[in-house]
């Protein structure tokens, strides 16, 4: 990459980030520089990665430890968000890694991926990025609606319903409300945004049919790993006797 390319790409990024944090300083939003750190630490892993990658992408066994270790790094960051606890990064890791290895054996037992090492770490990747997402946003939906409803879920535990029984209805809603970003970005998909995986094929040299291909690939794989690890983790975190503490 020339120089001055990446000095343009610099000032625009720090342009972009000022405005992000002079935007939430402006309206006394707590922690306003927490995007700017996010893109500052965002952008020193992606070159680390990078070279990395430039190393061992065509090595199946490397690729398995990148994979792994994106893993990790997603589950303990939504677990985190969740309120850490060994426990808990047990429920999370075995959430989203049931929907992963669903969404993997299925793209490539199907052969709709051939199973390559850049087609495992592509997918695999964004699959697991998604998966924290997701698994985050039905954790913290699950507490706030239990404590919103707490006394209608009091009033079905003194009627002698179980504890999973109580929160049966708030379970499902905070899967709903989870999946329902990446629900709006797939039906969008083409209309309002176009995917990082497809513009990123395109320009790599692939047919936009081709590319296309890879994309709905992709966001199949999406919903299907975030559906389970929803389900999962509402299943075993919904179940509760006493009023949860809020969420940080």
């Amino acid at each position: 990459m020339p120089l001055s390319e990446l000095v343009r790409t610099l000032v625009g990024v720090a342009a972009l980030v000022a405005v992000t944090a002079v935007t939430l300083g402006v309206r006394r939003t707590p922690h306003p520089w927490a995007p700017a750190w996010a893109v500052l630490r965002g952008g020193l892993q992606l070159a680390a990665v990078a070279l990395v990658l430039s190393g061992v992408i065509a090595d199946p066994w490397w690729v398995g430890v990148a994979l792994l270790v994106m893993f990790t790094v997603a589950a303990v960051t939504s677990t985190r968000r969740l309120g850490w606890s060994p426990q808990r990064f047990a429920v999370v890791a075995g959430s989203m890694g049931a929907g992963v290895l669903v969404t993997l054996t299925v793209v490539f037992g199907t052969g709709a991926l051939t199973l390559t090492s850049r087609y495992a770490l592509a997918i695999g990747g964004i699959v697991v990025g998604n998966s924290m997402s997701i698994a985050t946003l039905v954790g913290r939906q699950l507490n706030q609606l239990t404590r919103d409803h707490w006394e209608e879920v009091e009033g079905w535990l003194a009627l002698g319903a179980t504890a999973r029984q109580s929160t049966a209805g708030i379970a499902r809603e905070a899967i709903h409300h989870a999946l329902i970003p990446t629900t709006d970005q797939t039906r969008t998909t083409g209309l309002v945004t176009l995917p990082g995986a497809f513009v990123g094929a395109i320009f790599g040299g692939v047919s936009p049919l081709e590319a296309g291909r890879f994309q709905i690939v992709v966001l199949s794989g999406v919903m299907a790993a975030g559906s389970i690890a929803a389900v999962l983790l509402a299943h075993w975190l919904a179940p509760a006797t006493t009023r949860p503490e809020p969420l940080g």
